[in-house]
């Protein structure tokens, strides 16, 4: 018995062999022929870059499963236009501390993205910390109102005022322990100046007010003396404007006089009276931001023209139908500027060619008092007499400012306004350009989002991936009847709409009045006129 158990575990250890010896074989006959396809991810794109991160998802991209892709991309549209105007609040808040009168210009830094100063029609000058929105120091600069504010190019933080009290003075936005001051043309012994009207540093200098004290200023006070241009003791300055690369600042005057200043003298370096033959008051002067010699100006005989510091002669000049109240030059493209008028409208203009502007921008239904452009160069900002501002675009994507198409028809992108800003008389961009501020009759600076629903603060690669993708969206269906709608509807004040309405009716009267005269002239004597060639009248060379 013993001898046959033996025998049939000898058999079942040999069949088993012989089994699996078999099985190893036709795995491996069949793996020769046998492809294995892997997934292989990297763990970037499997894990949540933070534990409160979505987790990552693998979408299949191929257009065959995925029909209907147009009506999707629609849908989401107007979803994304919905979006943007359900998260639009523009308004910030207000800098704390204001003025006790209205503010009438404002003044941002080219260097530095903090300091903002501002002057009021009481003669005041205020420092601002931007990150705060604080008030820095409260200065009595002037005797009546403040007409201009302007920094420097440096980093120090100089910057310069000038009033209608015929003063220009130097100030520095960072407390100075050791400070210049002069009061040239002033009372008293003027004892520290030389021959030339060159301002010295005062060696024993005894501080008469609580202005002297300031470790603010002024540093240096400068006047146009009596008989430069100087007829009478009324003189007063209308605007200024600091050089973009030279220590040098301009100021025009109410003696239709342009002066050029260096700021270690006293007095003007250059003047220009009697431009093109008028007498009439240069209200603005701007410096171009690439030509280093050639300015710009608005003045009250409705005029706006070039003029080279080089010469001794204006340059060119064009007559509007109405008085430009600012001009500002783009900065990217410095051979662009805008003018804001009293006819209510904002014209582009290209300095070669003066005699038609560019480009019309319409939607105000009074005074357009100032004007900003965005450091971008794409956009600017109008401040109005009717209580509004209006953000407008300038150029097509991918274009130039004298290239106007899609997003330059004219029209504002957006409308900002509040129930107690009364009249705007002052906007600037800050550096960065994602803000704008405002200066009003109401002695308030406001401050606002240059995009009314974008989101302050730093922002996740999912957040800004997602809001390029519904920029986009709106950008491409903008043209369609829903998304229109939503994208460009704006509220605006009652009494807005309504001026609205009835310019609307009285451009209506005009067009059928000249068709009518056009109808019954003589073929060929009378012509139809577009809106931008009416704006000049005649040019001056």
């Amino acid at each position: 018995t013993a001898h046959n158990h033996s025998s049939s575990n000898l058999d079942y250890q040999t069949l088993a062999s012989s089994t699996s010896h078999a099985n190893n074989t036709a795995y491996q006959l069949t793996t020769k022929n046998m492809k294995v396809k892997a997934l292989s991810r990297p763990q970037s794109t499997t894990t949540r870059s933070t534990p409160t991160d979505l987790r990552p998802t693998h979408k299949n991209l191929n257009p065959s499963s995925h029909p209907l892709p147009r009506a999707r991309e629609y849908t989401r549209a107007v979803t994304a236009a919905k979006l943007d105007r359900m998260f639009a609040s523009p308004f910030v808040g207000e800098l704390r501390g204001g003025h006790v009168d209205a503010v009438n210009v404002l003044s941002t830094s080219r260097t530095n993205l903090l300091p903002v100063v501002s002057g009021g029609i009481d003669g005041s000058v205020r420092i601002w910390d931007l990150q705060n929105r604080k008030m820095v120091k409260s200065l009595e600069a002037h005797g009546r109102c403040v007409s201009g504010v302007v920094f420097g190019n440096g980093i120090e933080g100089l910057f310069y005022s000038c009033g209608e009290d015929g003063v220009v003075k130097g100030w520095c936005c960072y407390p100075r322990n050791e400070y210049i001051t002069s009061s040239v043309g002033g009372d008293g012994d003027n004892s520290d100046e030389d021959s030339e009207g060159y301002a010295k540093k005062p060696s024993a200098r005894i501080k008469t007010n609580e202005e002297e004290e300031s470790p603010y200023g002024p540093f240096n006070v400068y006047r146009v003396p009596a008989g430069r241009g100087n007829a009478n003791s009324s003189l007063s300055f209308t605007s200024i404007d600091h050089h973009w690369s030279d220590s040098q600042f301009a100021t025009s005057s109410s003696d239709a006089a342009v002066h050029l200043w260096d700021p270690e003298r006293s007095t003007p370096i250059t003047s220009f009276t009697n431009l093109w033959g008028s007498d009439d008051t240069v209200t603005t002067i701007r410096y171009n931001p690439a030509e280093r010699s050639l300015l710009a100006h608005c003045s009250n005989d409705r005029g706006i023209g070039l003029h080279d510091t080089r010469a001794s002669s204006a340059l060119q000049k064009s007559i509007l139908s109405m008085k430009s109240n600012s001009l500002e030059w783009n900065p990217m493209e410095p051979y662009m500027f805008v003018v804001g008028n009293e006819d209510y409208n904002a014209y582009t203009f290209d300095m070669r060619k003066l005699n038609r502007p560019t480009q019309m921008f319409k939607g105000h239904v009074a005074a357009v008092m100032s004007v900003s452009w965005s450091p971008t160069g794409t956009e600017f900002v109008t401040g109005s007499y009717d209580k509004t501002m209006r953000i407008f675009n300038v150029r097509k994507e991918g274009g130039t400012a004298s290239h106007t198409g899609t997003n330059a028809t004219g029209v504002a992108r957006d409308i900002y306004h509040t129930k107690r800003m009364q009249r705007i008389f002052c906007t600037a961009y800050t550096l960065d350009h994602k803000f704008i501020l405002s200066g009003s009759d109401d002695t308030n600076i406001r401050l606002w989002k240059a995009r009314s629903s974008e989101k302050m603060g730093q922002l996740s690669a999912r957040e800004e991936s997602s809001l390029q993708y519904r920029q986009a969206l709106v950008q491409k269906y903008v043209h369609l009847p829903e998304v229109k709608k939503i994208a460009k509807a704006r509220r605006v004040p009652k009494f807005i709409k309504k001026q609205t309405e009835m310019e609307r009716v009285q451009k209506e009267k005009r067009r059928r009045k000249e068709g009518n005269v056009v109808k019954h002239s003589k073929p060929g004597t009378k012509g139809f006129t577009d809106d931008k060639g009416k704006s000049v009248v005649k040019t001056v060379d």
